[in-house]
């Protein structure tokens, strides 16, 4: 087939503790840091729309140097190793990281996709997982914003949407471009992810503040970088779940 805040107002997750050293997929993780990746998987099931056939989710940050490529590459797993077909998306389209990350071509890509060149759903398929398919980059254009929340993005994501169980976006930092602003109507809502003794209140607060103006569902936000103590799985306060208020 060809392819064409406040602490408790957003629901909260934490992923990973290693600072200094991040793995980028679940299986290289040690057993504390996937299982947070699976409770933030758990926790999307509750609070993405039930009736939603293929939920899309965009993942930023306030700025850059979160982990918001890292947490993209290890949700998009973590949701395919439960057996559901899922799609990842590079759509930084000015710093693109998975391509990187995940050792594949840059291109073909999203970016070539909206200008309107062809490729087949078997390129993206990764070598680890034969329901896991990752989209990357492709050639960086000139007018990411306007290519992102154009109708022929809007087009590529419905068709993808008849294939795919999950579609996960990996968007630049808010406070940085329009980027995912421009595409938050065409998506189900977002993820925010902020480093601990990184981001500070003033960064995130804008961030949320144009999310809010911009009437973004925000799904909630992944902790990341947290200081996991001895690591033990039984501390599970270091997993503590906020809903909604």
């Amino acid at each position: 087939m060809g392819l064409f805040g406040k602490r408790s107002k957003y629901n909260q997750f934490v992923a990973g503790n290693n600072k200094e050293n991040p793995k980028t997929l679940p299986k290289d993780l040690d057993f504390t840091a996937k299982e947070q990746y699976k409770l933030i998987r758990a926790n999307l099931d509750f609070t993405l729309p039930e009736d939603e056939k293929c939920p899309v989710i965009g993942i930023t940050s306030a700025i850059r140097g979160e982990g918001k490529s890292t947490v993209s590459v290890n949700l998009s797993y973590v949701f395919a190793e439960k057996g559901s077909k899922v799609l990842l998306i590079d759509g930084d389209l000015r710093l693109p990281s998975i391509a990187r990350k995940v050792n594949i071509d840059s291109s073909p890509g999203i970016a070539d996709l909206l200008r309107g060149k062809g490729a087949q759903i078997s390129e993206f398929q990764s070598h680890l997982l034969n329901n896991w398919f990752i989209l990357p980059s492709g050639d960086i254009p000139p007018n990411p914003s306007e290519l992102l929340g154009s109708g022929r993005m809007e087009n590529i994501l419905n068709r993808f949407r008849e294939v795919f169980d999950y579609i996960i976006i990996d968007l630049p930092p808010v406070n940085l471009v329009s980027d995912a602003i421009s595409i938050s109507s065409l998506i189900s809502g977002m993820i925010v992810v902020i480093r601990e003794d990184y981001t500070e209140k003033k960064e995130l607060e804008h961030c949320f503040r144009q999310l809010k103006l911009s009437n973004v569902n925000i799904l909630g936000c992944v902790m990341n970088g947290t200081k996991a103590g001895n690591g033990s799985y039984g501390k599970y306060k270091k997993y503590q779940y906020y809903g909604h208020s």
